[in-house]
């Protein structure tokens, strides 16, 4: 038996601290580079802006029976609060609170794209600076990761992911509900046709999430002895490789969805009925 057998390597401590790139020499790269992160500032704010002032509205986010259609904005589905419209609300809302419910429902899918893999990357090189893009030194003097406030609340991820769940499955009911078309019987509108799109693309956005990979296939040593999850992660992997095209995808989508809704609910177009 040789003498090295048995004989682990000491473990090498991990110390996180310094400007990565150097000190100095911000980069060397004469390429563009501040054009991506830029680009993904302008539209995040863009997004932020029209999120906010659509959840202070608290108006024109339904439209109901007397328009013959049953289409609610992903922004207030579900409406729980006391202040919703006729129609648009189910038996239990919250009876204390009186503000626009989307500053409520907006928590989670506000809490699930903020902790995203993907979303992370996308505003730590736009606003955090850290890092800034490849071969670029970081905008901090010191660099410690995910440990601490108030990045270490990154964690929080993949609970969020299972709110997530739930609310695309209220989207989901919103969808079908949307067939409904008071004094009219069943139809399918443009209404109908984008919140089915809507529901769709949130739901891979969802199941494309690095979270549901893990749970599909995370703490599994051999996939032989869990085939229901081997498949599950054979299913979700190609959709993790798109999921940065369907994070924005269905970031845009659902901005006008509520956009679509809002207009209709408003008077200023008509939904159109299909069939």
């Amino acid at each position: 038996m040789s003498t090295q057998e048995g004989i682990r390597p000491a473990p090498v401590p991990l110390v996180l601290g310094g400007a990565r790139g150097g000190p100095k020499v911000k980069t060397l790269r004469r390429d563009s580079w501040k054009r991506s992160p830029l680009i993904t500032q302008g539209y995040l704010i863009l997004f932020i802006v029209y999120a906010t002032w659509a959840a202070f509205q608290n108006s024109n986010y339904y439209v109901g029976a007397s328009s013959h259609r049953d289409l609610i904005s992903p922004f207030y589905s579900p409406c729980i609060g006391a202040s919703c419209v006729p129609g648009s609300r189910g038996s239990f809302y919250l009876h204390w609170w009186t503000f626009s419910p989307a500053l409520v429902i907006l928590i989670v899918p506000l809490g699930f794209r903020i902790t995203c893999y993907y979303y992370r990357k996308a505003y730590y090189r736009s606003f955090w600076h850290s890092p800034q893009a490849c071969g670029v030194a970081d905008g901090h003097k010191k660099y410690t990761g995910e440990t601490r406030f108030p990045l270490i609340i990154q964690n929080i991820h993949r609970y969020f992911f299972y709110l997530g769940i739930l609310l695309n499955i209220m989207l989901t009911v919103d969808a079908v509900v949307a067939f409904r078309m008071p004094g009219e019987g069943i139809g399918f509108s443009v209404g109908t046709l984008v919140l089915c799109v809507n529901a769709v693309l949130l739901w891979f956005y969802s199941i494309s999430c690095h979270a549901c990979r893990h749970l599909c296939g995370g703490h599994v040593n051999e996939f032989s002895k869990h085939r229901i999850r081997h498949r599950f992660w054979k299913i979700v992997t190609p959709l993790n490789a798109k999921h940065m095209q369907l994070a924005w995808v269905s970031l845009t989508f659902v901005a006008l969805t509520d956009l679509y809704v809002r207009l209709v609910a408003s008077g200023v177009i008509t939904d159109p009925k299909i069939f």
